[in-house]
């Protein structure tokens, strides 16, 4: 992997990061800030071993990581603190979010993995489909990793979409940010639309 152009990718998301001076940091640290975004869980050195266990949900979107297993990813900063997010457009905002942290390692699954819980690989040997007619987690054009390009190719022929690498999923999955937030406000406003009418139904 290519730890500087992945961290100038991520400053492509800085927008969603408040800058603050170190002495707006201290005094709110981890309250109201990027600080509080800081991966919560103690740092990790084998973040592979039990992932699921240590990191059952998406500290962004509260979404089951093994239920969308075929979608999650997994970065381990420089200081072995671990992000298990859902997605690569969650992976996105924790990668703006802690910009100050090299990323050492990210994970992604093996969409074509016959196994019940897709295998993850480094994002530097995975080969990327964007925008093909597959359902994905958090956005509205897919954005799936297969561990060889005989792989992806084959589900581009059935399901379309455009080969590419990791650092060119990732910079689409920020220029998609914006309309797939809205998508997912319109979606959850709508689920809450429904419940409040089942329960007064």
């Amino acid at each position: 992997m290519q730890r500087r152009d992945l961290l100038k990718l991520s400053l492509l998301g800085g927008g969603l990061a408040v800058a603050l001076p170190a002495s707006a940091q201290s005094a709110c640290a981890g309250d109201g800030t990027p600080a509080q975004f800081i991966p919560k869980k103690p740092a990790d050195p084998a973040p592979l071993e039990g992932e699921l266990q240590k990191y059952p949900k998406c500290p962004y979107c509260g979404m089951d990581r093994k239920e969308h297993n075929a979608t999650r990813m997994l970065v381990q900063y420089s200081d072995d603190l671990v992000d298990g997010t859902c997605s690569i457009h969650c992976l996105a905002l924790s990668l703006s979010l802690n910009i100050d942290r090299e990323p050492k390692e990210i994970w992604g699954p093996d969409y074509a993995a016959k196994a019940e819980i897709r295998p993850l690989l480094p994002v530097g040997q995975l080969t990327y489909l964007i925008g093909a007619d597959l359902k994905h987690a958090m956005t509205r054009r897919s954005k799936h990793a297969f561990a060889s390009a005989e792989s992806a190719g084959e589900y581009r022929g059935r399901h379309g979409g455009e080969i590419a690498d990791f650092n060119v999923a990732l910079r689409e999955s920020y220029l998609d940010m914006a309309t797939d937030v809205a998508q997912i406000r319109k979606n959850r406003e709508e689920r809450r639309r429904r419940a409040a009418a089942a329960k007064q139904g």
